[in-house]
């Protein structure tokens, strides 16, 4: 008898491990998971019956919020987004019905309480009223958002502006979204709005500077530049290069030219400054297929961005199939045509590397969250993700950059008194020979460019006539200008 008790106390205790093993895998090592299901409606009913903390900017503005709602709805607190559209992309929306996107998502645990600092910060909450919620404030501010709304002034297109810490300051995007059509409170209409978001073709519900990539154009001579000075295949006292407006690369009878077959040449800083397309093309065959590739890997291409924001993008220099067989196309790439594709993020960090002596930043616009009391709970620290040129290089290419502001193709429409800038313009034509003009508009730029604080990059989309008749310099100067004159007053 004694034995069969010791038995079923054994089993009964094998029972019980296992119960509370079983416990743990579920409730505490895959909460997190069950959680974030979009099919799990008790732990998005539980959500949604809790206040949801602020999403706020740099500058103090709320740009989403969880208010209280008249007694008899169906939940207690509504999402809003007092500022619509203008931080749409960065924000996102989070919906009883349709989930969370953006900064509503990858800051999730914090806004509602859930992390492990909180659960324990926020016993005091208990006696002191408090809701237990986080705080997420963001790098972006509010003032730079709206310059960069205005200036594009409904055209389609991208403004974004880096600190040299890596700091997102200002990231707008046409066209973008409302997140407060999303989280309507009627169900059918939040649902067809969403659902005319996603069928839209112009993809409204990404954010365009950082989920998309254009061809860059002229800009990317940066890029092209940087390489051949690594290698040792360009330098400021290099000899002259020809003064011609067409050049036939190998493998080819279809000769290149330079922007509107203009006659161009001389040496480097002349050739950047006036941003011919011959030089750059035979820089690109002079540094070889092996040398771009790896040199475009070195900036960052062909891997997504690393910001703390969901699905970034990466720029890509085209396929690498048999390009030793194809080097027209590697010659066409030297200069940012072809298949080449940067997204505007990536191009403010290419300036911003040029500024920073050749260290790229991590790019972020979480600067930090905070408890219901407002005590950090997590600080972001800037830090280094590539370094894909020397000091000297940098220094070569600010001075280069120097020359298209005061004597080049962003002359015209660049400038501020007292502080000196660096650019590059880019024109990308998209359109075959024959075909009606098309062209995204492009400039990257830095300044103060003797003491670095601030990059930009500005792109226009061709989509209509006025942008693509016109040049980077014309159309994207005086954005950028724009973002400059703001943060120095």
């Amino acid at each position: 008898m004694n034995k069969k008790i010791r038995q079923l106390a054994f089993g009964m205790m094998a029972l019980y491990v296992l119960l509370f093993a079983a416990m743990n895998y579920w409730q505490v090592g895959r909460a997190s998971e069950l959680n974030a299901r979009t099919d799990n409606y008790r732990a998005i009913r539980r959500e949604f019956d809790r206040p949801r903390g602020e999403i706020i900017t740099a500058d103090g503005v709320v740009v989403a919020q969880s208010v209280a709602t008249p007694q008899g709805s169906q939940f207690p607190y509504q999402r809003q987004y007092p500022t619509g559209s203008l931080f749409g992309g960065v924000t996102g929306y989070y919906s009883f019905g349709y989930g969370a996107s953006q900064v509503e998502r990858t800051e999730n645990d914090v806004l509602t309480g859930q992390t492990a600092q909180q659960y324990v910060g926020n016993i005091q909450d208990v006696f002191t009223d408090g809701d237990g919620t986080g705080t997420v404030r963001l790098t972006l501010r509010n003032d730079l958002q709206e310059v960069a709304r205005d200036a594009l002034a409904g055209r389609d297109g991208s403004v974004v502006m880096l600190d040299m810490d890596g700091r997102v300051l200002a990231m707008y995007s046409n066209p973008n979204f409302d997140p407060n059509a999303i989280v309507d409170p009627d169900f059918d209409a939040a649902g067809n709005a969403l659902s005319a978001l996603n069928e839209d073709e112009t993809e409204p519900l990404l954010n365009h500077a950082y989920q998309l990539r254009y061809m860059p154009g002229s800009t990317f001579k940066v890029i092209t530049a940087g390489i051949a000075l690594e290698a040792g295949v360009m330098a400021l006292d290099m000899p002259p290069f020809d003064r011609v407006s067409e050049w036939t690369p190998p493998q080819t009878s279809n000769p290149i030219q330079n922007y509107e077959g203009s006659n161009c040449g001389g040496d480097l800083r002349e050739v950047f400054r006036r941003s011919c397309n011959i030089p750059f093309a035979q820089t690109a065959l002079a540094v070889g297929v092996p040398g771009m590739i790896a040199g475009t890997q070195a900036w960052g291409m062909e891997q997504p961005i690393p910001l703390d924001l969901p699905r970034p993008t990466a720029s890509t220099f085209g396929s690498a199939d048999d390009l030793d067989q194809q080097l027209p196309l590697v010659a066409i790439r030297g200069f940012g045509q072809q298949e080449v594709q940067m997204v505007p993020l990536h191009m403010a960090m290419i300036a911003q590397t040029v500024a920073n002596g050749g260290e790229m930043m991590r790019p972020y616009v979480v600067d930090a969250t905070l408890d219901s009391r407002d005590r950090p709970l997590t600080v972001t620290e800037p830090s280094v993700w590539l370094r894909p040129i020397s000091p000297q290089t940098a220094a070569t290419l600010n001075e280069l950059m120097q020359g298209v502001v005061t004597d080049g193709t962003a002359s015209c429409c660049l400038g501020i008194s007292g502080i000196p800038i660096a650019a590059k313009t880019g024109t990308a034509q998209l359109n075959n020979d024959g075909q009606p003009q098309e062209s995204h508009a492009w400039i990257i730029a830095f300044a103060p460019a003797d003491n670095p604080q601030y990059a930009v990059a500005v792109m226009l989309e061709g989509t209509n006539e006025a942008i693509s008749a016109s040049t980077g310099g014309r159309l994207g100067g005086p954005i950028a200008q724009r973002m400059f004159e703001t943060v120095f007053g």
